[in-house]
């Protein structure tokens, strides 16, 4: 019967351990398996940066960059006008009102545009409004203004600008 006590592994699959550092007459010496000098034959330098082409320029150099990629430019989450007709007349929007909503993931910076009809007055507070979304909540008879808003702080207006 097979127990864990006389288990033995598969014909061929056992290695016996390297043993280096042990003079000639044992297999492994002189050089102890790392063959004549060179990079890898040193000790701490076997492995090597990423990209790095064994000193040829490498790839990521040769090829030519172009463009700008602004690190602090602002990403604005987009909520179309037609999807805030869905609350009723009279509601306040915000962009913490929309992040709970789950109109936007994140409340850093919301724009509304324009697309769709709106048909209900709501006050919509923003960091951002295309004129069309503006005309838009305008004349239905609602209110939109450019708010600047902070995580940190939980108030939802603060200094607050008309716009247009």
């Amino acid at each position: 019967m097979i127990s864990l006590s006389n288990l033995k592994p598969a014909r061929g699959s056992k290695h016996r351990k390297k043993i280096v550092g042990r003079g000639v007459g044992s297999g492994h010496g002189r050089s102890s398996t790392r063959g004549c000098k060179g990079q890898k034959a040193r000790s701490g330098d076997g492995s090597k940066k990423i990209g790095f082409e064994g000193g040829q320029m490498p790839i990521f150099r040769r090829i030519p960059k172009r463009g700008f990629k602004n690190r602090f430019r602002k990403e604005y989450e987009i909520v179309n006008v037609g999807k805030l007709d869905k609350f009723d007349a009279g509601t306040e929007i915000t962009p913490v009102f929309l992040k709970k909503v789950g109109f936007v993931s994140k409340t850093k910076f919301v724009k509304i545009l324009g697309d769709d009809e709106l048909t209900k007055s709501l006050r919509v507070y923003a960091d951002a409004f295309s004129r069309s979304a503006f005309s838009k909540i305008e004349t239905v008879g609602g209110k939109a203004e450019i708010v600047k808003w902070t995580e940190n702080k939980k108030s939802e207006n603060i200094n607050v600008k008309k716009l247009y």
